[in-house]
């Protein structure tokens, strides 16, 4: 090894020692904090049973000591974060069971879940998937465990977040609708497959986040020669959990019948030609910005499960406006399930 190649290894080996030590440090001074609010949270509780008889003796307390602690310690020891802590305590009295992975900005987004399945999931899932702060918020915004509960049971959702069982069909990884906010395209403007396909693959660390578990990025407009035809597949990706490439069409219209033909050539495609015999079959995803269900299961075959419509969202939608989607899809789902029972 020459002198230039040792000083380079040498210098990216101390990079990786350095920015391991200070991502050590960081965690470390999460964790106090953390574990700092719990005990905050434990001291409150247990003067607050001893006032028990008196309902407004919490809030009192907390009032006061709020007031004391303010001027010498800050913001982050007002009235509103002690209830926090209070409530902290309360949903997780055992210190042990406190996640180091986990900081206090996700501890205090999971202690405002009232839902403690929805509360766990998010909790197990922001530690398997090493999201931040930021992201375990995000996915909580945009309703990621609602979801998934669209098209799975609540207890396959909890079993894949708890690792006791690995995902075995597309709908348990793929969300419908996707929610593509970052991309910061506007939906009353104009745009065109190219622009949304440049937006994706410049937030590509984001759009893989919003697709799930598993995803890996393969190719851009994959180019599919078929004697003298040129074809070109928008995305490819692969998934290491489902064991099988996904070819994502992205149109800025409506789903027409023709769409889900020419996405159907191109898993069959990557299904002949590209896909390991050990593989599982690939999935087609078109992304859309509608929908319409009943053309898509007439244009597909009956037992079709790798062909997927999706619509995208590129907003964050209000509670109400998810609430009321989610009651429109169950309510299609219903009456798709009635009509196959005829």
């Amino acid at each position: 090894m020459d002198n230039t190649s040792s000083v380079e290894t040498l210098y990216q080996d101390a990079r990786l020692i350095i920015e391991r030590a200070r991502n050590n440090a960081v965690r470390s001074v999460d964790f106090s904090r953390v574990q700092m609010y719990w005990q905050l949270g434990k001291r409150i509780f247990e003067e607050e049973q001893q006032g028990k008889e008196r309902a407004d003796y919490g809030t009192y307390l907390i009032k006061n000591l709020a007031k004391q602690l303010l001027p010498e310690y800050g913001s982050g020891f007002g009235q509103r974060q002690l209830e926090r802590a209070r409530a902290f305590y309360r949903l997780y009295p055992i210190a042990s069971t406190l996640r180091s992975q986990l900081n206090w900005s996700q501890y205090k987004l999971l202690v405002a879940i009232s839902d403690p399945d929805k509360r766990e999931y998010y909790e197990l899932e922001s530690v398997n998937n090493g999201w931040t702060g930021r992201e375990t918020e995000r996915q909580i915004n945009s309703m990621l465990y609602e979801r998934l509960l669209l098209s799975n049971d609540k207890e396959s959702v909890l079993a894949v977040a708890r690792k006791q069982r690995i995902p075995e069909s597309p709908t348990e990884v793929i969300k419908d609708p996707m929610v593509l906010e970052f991309l910061g395209l506007h939906r009353e403007s104009s745009y065109y497959e190219k622009d949304l396909e440049g937006a994706i693959i410049s937030h590509i660390t984001e759009f893989l986040l919003e697709l799930g578990k598993g995803f890996s990025f393969v190719a851009r407009q994959k180019r599919i020669l078929l004697e003298d035809d040129e074809f070109f597949a928008d995305l490819v990706f692969y998934n290491r959990l489902l064991r099988c490439f996904v070819v994502i069409e992205l149109k800025t219209g409506d789903l027409t019948h023709q769409d889900l033909g020419q996405l159907q050539m191109y898993v069959n495609y990557y299904d002949r030609y590209e896909k390991l015999p050990g593989e599982n079959p690939t999935i087609g995803i078109l992304l859309c910005t509608k929908k319409n269900d009943t053309v898509v299961r007439m244009t597909l075959p009956e037992d079709n499960k790798t062909i997927l419509a999706s619509e995208y969202k590129l907003y964050l939608p209000t509670t109400e406006e998810f609430v009321k989607e989610i009651e429109f899809v169950k309510e299609m789902a219903e009456k798709k399930q009635k009509e196959d029972e005829v």
